[in-house]
């Protein structure tokens, strides 16, 4: 077989699944969202209802995953019994907001026209970005290069945007949140407080407009590192060997990201209550920046999950409250922002 022959099985093979996913979309479209929009006056947005409506369909499709596959891996090697299920349904809220597209909605209407003003604005005065996988010979020729290219950028802000939720003392009152959850399962991943999200969101959709990436790339991109971090945070007893933990981030290496005291911290605290910002494994899909920036930690432990400040008493002499309830949550993150909570 030639070159040009194996690059065309290649191509096709990857893209039978675009092809039906793009159909899927298409009958979704068709049959529930644009009725929707004809009887709510809202015919003016259906090109952003259809882009809605193919995130709607990934998000199901997470659910899905997630519910046949990492759940029975749950049950088969569990780190700990689950003994606080209502804090798992919280868990739960905050993964279908999030995959039901009811944070984008709110995107749609706040930092999306912001994002879409400022970039048209650029654009109208010549600047237009680079296109990143142009910029390697041969690789705007390959899908699955590209693909694997514009990972390996998306991963490498992703570590960055965690370092700095840990390393800001204002970002760490909002971020402190997804680690207060010490029953930790496979729905913790998306527990975090709004502004957290919307400016991590923003910062992404930032980057993207600036490195050039495909909208259906991108698409697979947050599907792939969403799933993942499902996997990540599963209450899940399993590690990828000494050779597979350097490759792929696994359960273990990010529940010893949430443990307490290790994780989001550099040192030891010198006094109760008083955590030293910074901490270990801040990789989302690969930990080879904690590899070249000196943040890994590979001992092979299964820690309990949470906050210091949860079971110890701060330097006021009080055990922090995180809420227990989504509203409480996201209301107790404001105050903390704010210094008084």
């Amino acid at each position: 077989m030639t070159n040009v022959d194996a690059s065309a099985v290649m191509a096709n093979f990857l893209s039978w699944p675009s092809q039906l996913f793009d159909a899927a979309q298409q009958w979704l479209f068709e049959a529930v969202v644009q009725p929707g929009l004809f009887s709510l006056g809202l015919a003016n947005v259906l090109e952003d209802g259809y882009d809605a409506t193919g995130w709607l369909l990934v998000g199901l499709l997470q659910l899905l995953v997630m519910v046949v596959v990492i759940k029975p891996l749950e049950r088969w090697r569990p780190v700990e019994p689950v003994r606080d299920r209502a804090a798992v349904r919280v868990d739960v809220i905050y993964t279908l907001v999030h995959r039901l597209g009811l944070f984008r909605l709110v995107l749609f209407f706040t930092a999306t026209p912001l994002c879409d003003a400022l970039f048209g604005s650029l654009r109208a005065h010549g600047w237009h970005g680079v296109q990143l996988d142009a910029l390697l010979p041969g690789v705007t020729d390959r899908p699955l290069a590209s693909l694997l290219l514009y990972l390996l950028a998306f991963d490498f802000i992703d570590y960055w945007i965690h370092r700095g939720q840990h390393r800001f003392g204002w970002w760490w009152r909002l971020h402190s949140l997804h680690h207060s959850q010490r029953q930790m399962t496979m729905w913790s991943d998306s527990r975090n407080h709004l502004l957290d999200d919307l400016l991590r969101d923003i910062i992404i959709v930032v980057v993207a407009q600036c490195i050039g990436v495909a909208p259906g790339q991108f698409v697979a991109i947050v599907a792939l590192t969403q799933l993942s971090e499902n996997l990540h945070h599963a209450n899940l007893r399993l590690w990828f060997g000494r050779i597979g933990e350097r490759l792929w981030v696994s359960p273990r290496f990010h529940r010893l990201h949430h443990a307490i005291g290790i994780g989001y911290e550099s040192q030891p605290a010198r006094r109760p209550g008083a955590a030293v910002l910074g901490g270990h494994n801040f990789g989302v899909l690969l930990p080879w920046w904690d590899m070249l920036f000196g943040t890994a930690n590979f001992e092979l432990r299964y820690e309990p999950t949470g906050v210091r400040d949860q079971v110890e008493p701060g330097p006021d002499g009080l055990v922090r409250d995180y809420g227990r309830g989504f509203w409480a949550q996201q209301w107790r993150g404001l105050q903390r922002l704010v210094g008084r909570g």
